[in-house]
C-alpha cells in the first residue's frame, strides 16, 4: 500500500473543501471495499478524506412522509429500523442479503452506492481492464466472463456493479442526495450509476468533489408489496448472479403500480421500465408476468458463457410477481416472501 495523507473532518463543507483541494482524494466511510481495493493497489489514493464522523447517522421521516437516510447511517441499522422494515420491506431484505452481519455492522450507506465491481480482471493488475486503467482493454470479454453483464454493456466493459442495495433503491424511486462545491442536488437512483460506454473507468454521475449525504426514499412508494430475491452461487454471502427487487399493488385484480430493478446483470441496477409499462393496468397471472419480463430481457445481449443468467433473471422476476399477487377473493395484499438470499 502506498502512503497517503490523512484527514479527518467534521462537516460537510468541510469535508468538500479538503477533496476538492486535493486531487486524487477519496472519501472514507466504513472502508469495506476502499481499503480492499488500497490494498490491492487498484486504488492509490494521495489523501482519504475521512467522513465517518459527520452527522449523517440518522433514519428520519420528513414532514411529506418521505423517509431521508443519512449516507453514514450502517447497513446493519438501515436494515433494522422500523420505517424501513414496514413501508420498504425490499430495501431491509436487499440490505440482509447483501453481505456477512460483521460487514453490514461497518459498511455505510454511501459507501455502499460507491462500491467498486467485483470483476476479477479490475482487481487483478496483471490484467487488462479498461475500468481500472483505460486504453488496456477489457480481459473479461474473451476471459473467464460467467459473472458477468448481459445488459447495458459496452465493448470496453462488461463488468457487473455489485450493491444489493442499490437495486432496491432503484425499484422504489429513491433519490441521492449529493453536495459540492456547486452546492446540493439530487438524482434519482436509478441513473446515479452509469452504463460502462466508452468511459468504463467512471462508475456514477458524481462530479468530482461531490460528496453523497443522503438517500431520499419517497412517499409514493412507502407501503407497497415489496420483496428481494437474490440467486448466487453457494448459500454463504455472495455477490449475486440475478436479483430482482419488486414492488407490486394490485386493486381490483389489475396492475395499478409495479417496479422492477434487477441486480447481477448490468453495470448498474437495471430498472426494467418496459416491463412496468407492460405489466401497468394488465390483469396479473403467469401470462403477463412472462410476456412483461420477456419484453424487458429481449434486450439482453448474453456472452459465451452467461446466457444462463436470462433465463435466471427471468424466473426470478416472474416468481416475486407471482408471490405478491393476493390470491383471487382473499382479501390478502401479499403471500410470504422467500428469505432474500434464497
Amino acid at each position: 500500500m502506498k502512503p497517503f495523507r490523512y484527514v479527518r473532518v467534521h462537516s460537510v463543507d468541510e469535508a468538500t473543501a479538503a477533496h476538492a483541494g486535493r486531487p486524487g482524494s477519496r472519501y472514507l466511510g466504513g472502508g469495506t471495499n476502499l481499503v480492499d481495493l488500497m490494498k490491492l493497489g487498484v486504488e492509490t489514493p494521495g489523501t482519504l478524506v475521512d467522513v465517518s464522523g459527520l452527522p449523517l447517522h440518522t433514519v428520519e421521516e420528513l414532514a411529506d412522509g418521505s423517509v431521508r437516510v443519512g449516507a453514514t447511517v450502517r447497513n446493519s441499522d438501515l436494515a433494522a429500523h422500523p420505517l424501513v422494515r414496514t413501508r420498504y420491506p425490499v430495501l431491509s431484505q436487499a440490505l440482509l442479503a447483501g453481505a456477512s452481519g460483521q460487514l453490514r455492522n461497518v459498511a455505510t450507506t454511501g459507501g455502499n452506492l460507491l462500491q467498486r465491481t467485483r470483476c476479477p480482471y479490475f482487481q487483478d493488475l496483471a490484467k487488462p481492464c479498461n475500468k481500472r486503467e483505460p486504453g488496456t482493454g477489457c480481459g473479461a470479454r474473451d476471459g473467464v466472463h460467467r459473472d458477468h453483464a448481459v445488459l447495458g454493456h459496452s465493448p470496453q466493459c462488461i463488468a457487473t456493479h455489485p450493491s444489493d442495495m442499490a437495486v432496491a433503491l432503484a425499484a422504489l424511486d429513491a433519490r441521492v442526495e449529493l453536495h459540492g462545491a456547486a452546492g446540493r442536488r439530487t438524482l434519482p437512483a436509478a441513473e446515479f450509476h452509469r452504463l460502462p460506454g466508452d468511459r468504463p473507468d467512471l462508475d456514477t454521475e458524481i462530479t468530482p468533489g461531490e460528496l453523497i449525504t443522503g438517500v431520499l426514499l419517497p412517499a409514493a412508494t412507502a407501503g407497497l408489496p415489496s420483496a428481494y430475491r437474490k440467486a448466487r452461487d453457494r448459500a454463504s454471502y455472495a455477490f449475486a448472479l440475478a436479483s430482482v427487487a419488486v414492488a407490486l399493488r394490485i386493486e381490483d385484480a389489475v396492475v395499478r403500480d409495479v417496479r422492477i430493478a434487477f441486480g447481477g446483470l448490468a453495470h448498474r441496477p437495471w430498472r426494467a421500465l418496459r416491463a412496468e409499462q407492460a405489466l401497468t393496468g394488465e390483469a396479473p397471472g403467469d401470462e403477463a408476468f412472462e410476456r412483461a419480463v420477456d419484453a424487458e430481457l429481449a434486450a439482453a445481449e448474453p456472452l459465451r458463457d452467461n446466457a444462463f443468467k436470462v433465463r435466471l433473471a427471468r424466473n426470478l422476476a416472474c416468481d416475486m410477481l407471482r408471490r405478491l399477487t393476493p390470491p383471487a377473493g382473499s382479501g390478502v395484499r401479499t403471500r410470504p416472501a422467500p428469505p432474500a438470499g434464497s
